[in-house]
């Protein structure tokens, strides 16, 4: 197999399990707390929870970059991260826009699987670009 098709197949089952993540998360907080803003408070707990997952598993397996310290992981984590705002705002347009057009948290999720799905293929030539640039495969 390709090296290029091998990467992408792994990029893709960790997109997975960070959307899953993600909306499990989501689903996690909705049902815990049915208060004010609750929908905008578990996208947020969403986000957050996959960025992190996907952050640990591009890190080691796409890339595989070694920090050499903390203070550098942290650097690399924090460059991660504002390389995903543009990705989220994507990913958080299509969630609020399906729940605003069709009114389920079902379809709620079908647009943040969507959108997550687009981000997530932009991510990863920001993040082979600017993140991992000197560890990028």
């Amino acid at each position: 197999m390709f090296a290029s098709t091998k990467l992408a197949i792994y990029y893709a089952i960790f997109a997975i399990i960070a959307t899953l993540a993600n909306i499990g998360a989501q689903d996690l907080v909705t049902r815990a707390y049915s208060g004010a803003f609750d929908i905008m408070f578990s996208v947020v707990v969403g986000t957050g929870v996959g960025l992190v997952v996907k952050y640990i598993l591009d890190k080691r397996y796409i890339f595989r970059f070694r920090a050499s310290s903390v203070a550098h992981d942290t650097k690399t984590f924090a460059l991660y991260t504002i390389m995903g705002l543009a990705t989220t705002v994507a990913f958080w347009g299509f969630e609020f826009g399906f729940h605003h057009l069709f009114g389920t948290k079902e379809m709620r999720y079908m647009g943040g699987v969507l959108g997550l799905a687009i981000g997530y293929l932009i991510k990863y030539h920001l993040d082979k670009r600017y993140v991992f640039r000197s560890e990028a495969v």
